[in-house]
């Protein structure tokens, strides 16, 4: 007996997280259990946009073409592929993330509509 409660009415087998059932009669594989445990991890590492805070500028590149840039976010704290997807959609326009960076980027001056979603989402601002 391997379980402190074996065999008495406390006794309650282990179960694996992600299906459910039983560990003797689980069937998920080391690489789905190893995914649960880094989501669960990234998911841990998350703060909430109240404790973060943006700074949000305009660029200049060759050619002329304007950059906005969202910067002080890191990738480890947010989801930053989701909320370049939210900014896309209020600005209409195209953008990606630097990740080694920590950086977003949308194309065109959009500085104004960046700062108010970001305010509504509930980041902390700074100029």
């Amino acid at each position: 007996m391997t379980r402190l409660f074996a065999g008495t009415p406390f006794d309650i087998p282990p179960t694996c997280d992600l299906c459910g059932q039983q560990e003797s009669e689980c069937q998920c594989t080391p690489a789905q259990r190893a995914e649960a445990e880094a989501e669960k991890q990234r998911e841990a590492d998350r703060l909430p946009p109240e404790k973060q805070t943006a700074r949000v500028r305009l660029d200049r590149r060759k050619g002329g073409r304007t950059v906005t840039l969202v910067e002080g976010l890191t990738s480890r704290a947010n989801d930053l592929p989701d909320l370049l997807g939210k900014l896309q959609s209020v600005c209409g326009a195209g953008g990606t993330v630097k990740k080694a960076d920590d950086l977003i980027e949308l194309q065109g001056d959009h500085v104004d509509r960046v700062r108010q979603k970001l305010g509504e989402i509930g980041y902390r601002l700074r100029k």
